[in-house]
């Protein structure tokens, strides 16, 4: 046995595969939600585009 390291049994290595795989998907950022019912393309107050259909918008 090497100093410091003990052999762990199968279910304590699969435990701790697990939870690293756990670690990591939780690292990930999930992606945005899309936009239901928004504009199509840039950001129309970013881009002073706020006429829709003939009728501007205001918020």
């Amino acid at each position: 046995m090497s100093e410091g390291k003990r052999d762990l049994p199968e279910a304590a290595k699969r435990a701790l595969a697990e939870a690293e795989a756990r670690r990591r998907a939780a690292a990930r950022p999930a992606a945005p939600p899309g936009e239901i019912g928004g504009p199509k393309g840039p950001e129309p107050t970013r881009y002073g585009d706020w006429e829709r259909n003939g009728r501007a918008v205001d918020f």
